[in-house]
Parts: C-alpha cells; structure tokens; sequence
C-alpha cells in the first residue's frame, strides 16, 4: 500500500483527511541498563514497514457531537473496524492524542474518528503508538494548530516512548522540515530520543510473521539482564547486511524464546527460506526476515493461524 493523505478543505480548516499510519521493526535492541525510575536505557534502530492501518478523522457537527455516546464529554465520536481491539476507547491512543491536544487547545474542534486496525498488537510492531502519533500530525494539520515539530513530539513521548518515532517518520505533513522524512531513527535512550541515520533497506525484501498470540511488554522485560554491550549497536549497523546474524541481536529473544518456542521456530524458518537476517521486533511477538529476493508465497510457510506477509522496503 503506498503511504498518502487525502484532505478536502472547507473555510479556515481541512474537514476531511485520511492516512495510512506504518508500523515499524527494530534492528537490534539491546537493554543497556534500568534507570532508578524503572524505565529501560536502550539502544535500538526504528524501521518503518509498509504494514498500515487507516485512520480517518473529520470535525464532527454540533448536532451530531450532541448526540455523541463514544466518549466521555462528548468531543469525539470514535469507532473502529478491522482487527477488533476490545477496551474503552478513551484508552485507544488516538483518542489519548486528542485529549493531550484538548489540554492545550480547550476548544479543539469536536471530531469523528474511524480506525481500520491490520497492524496486529502485541506484536512489536508500534500500531497502536503509529496511530496515536498520525492523529497528532492529522489533528495538528486539520485545525491549523500552533504546535511545532519537536513541541508535537514531546507530546506524542507522552502516550509511549515510541510515539515519537512515529511522529517524525510519518510527518509527511510538513515537507519543509528535512528532518522530518521517512528514514530510519537510531535511539539511544528510553524510546524518544532519537537521531535520523542513514541505514536503507531499498531493493531488500522484509517477511513479517505475526504468530496467534502477543507478548507483554511486563512479561518480555521480566527476564531481561541489561548489560551494556562491548560494541554500540550504532557501529554494529555499519557492517554489512550479511554479517548481522552474528554481531546484531535483540536482547528480548533471551528472555521471550524459552516462553513462546514458536518464536524461535519462526526465526529458523526464515533463516531457512533464505533470509539474510532475521530477528523478533520490539519486545515481540512479530518476527522480520530480510530477503535479496521477492518471497511470494510467505504466507504459505506457516500454519493458517499465523499472519505473515510480505512488501518491499520503504526507505
């Protein structure tokens, strides 16, 4: 799917507006150390991945916000469709992104707002926090909002220490900003500290596999040791794409594979289909293969209950 937006626009704001929030993989994560607060200091490369969902919002009339039973003041009308997510809107990150925004601007426009969830949760793939991000960037752009880049950023860092990545990487709303592209962001921090690098997949084939089932990011960080590595991650990306398999490594397949060994199951076989480096993303449950050539028939390389699909890099 290639990534856009769609605006139709009307007086002083844009009434209609669609896009396509990506998810992402991490190249390498390595839990360096716990800080006195609880939070992780990681090191770790975010990738964007052509694996959408949809998001479309538009500003809702007095009437209908009138009559509006979605949430708890009646400012947004939320529904969703695709893969079902079961909580409280009020605690869907796209509603979160609304309600920081309110804080700052009381009299934000009333929307509608309505999710097509593909991204698969649980999975280490920052859906949920790739929403919450593009409804700041479509909220943000829609009702003209004074809010700069990196102002928006810190306020995406408030719904998950990925959101930002998401924030900068999806920015496609500002064109103007040579910091805000899709690129791949190298973080040496909690999640939002990040540093545009220059790593590109182009003309690299990435098989994702989502089994049936998620893990916790508690359940992934319980059995985590950090230690700081002998070589960053930052210099390990410089080597080539073939020697990862033995230098780049996400720290959570220690503590996540001998709980779910079908994890471990799915990495081997990508290695046998010939990837040439394959790791779980994030704190799981997805795996990425990277592959010299198209692999058409991925998802035929496992069970039915297994979501695996394929595209081509996007950056």
């Amino acid at each position: 799917m290639q990534r856009n937006f769609v605006t139709l626009t009307f007086t002083h704001y844009i009434i209609y507006m669609i896009l396509f929030p990506e998810a992402k993989i991490n190249i390498g994560l390595n839990v360096t150390r716990r800080r006195e607060d609880g939070y992780h200091i990681l090191q770790t490369l975010f990738y964007p991945i052509n694996w959408c969902d949809a998001l479309e919002i538009l500003p809702m009339s007095d009437v209908n916000a009138a009559n509006c039973i979605s949430t708890n003041d009646n400012k947004v009308h939320w529904y969703q469709t695709g893969i079902i997510v079961d909580c409280d809107p009020e605690l869907n990150l796209c509603v979160k992104a609304y309600r920081l925004l309110q804080d700052r601007f009381p009299e934000l426009p009333a929307v509608e707002m309505h999710l097509e969830k593909q991204i698969p949760f649980g999975a280490g793939l920052g859906g949920g926090s790739s929403d919450g991000a593009h409804a700041l960037l479509m909220l943000r752009e829609m009702f003209g909002l004074d809010v700069t880049d990196n102002e928006l950023e810190a306020i995406a860092a408030r719904m998950g220490a990925d959101c930002a990545f998401f924030c900068r990487c999806g920015n496609q709303l500002n064109t103007s900003s040579n910091n805000h592209k899709m690129q791949a962001q190298y973080c040496e921090g909690i999640g939002y500290e990040l540093v545009p690098h220059t790593l590109s997949l182009k003309g690299k084939y990435i098989v994702v596999v989502k089994p049936p089932f998620g893990v916790s990011t508690r359940e992934a960080y319980s059995g985590v040791h950090p230690q700081l590595p002998d070589v960053s991650l930052d210099m390990m990306l410089t080597r080539p794409l073939d020697e990862w398999k033995d230098c780049i490594y996400n720290d959570f397949e220690k503590s996540v594979f001998p709980l779910y060994p079908q994890l471990d199951m799915i990495k081997q076989t990508l290695y046998l289909r010939g990837a040439i480096y394959a790791s779980m993303s994030g704190s799981g449950s997805a795996l990425f293969g990277i592959f010299d050539q198209e692999q058409p028939d991925c998802a035929t390389w496992f069970d039915e209950k297994y979501n695996a699909r394929g595209h081509w890099a996007l950056v």
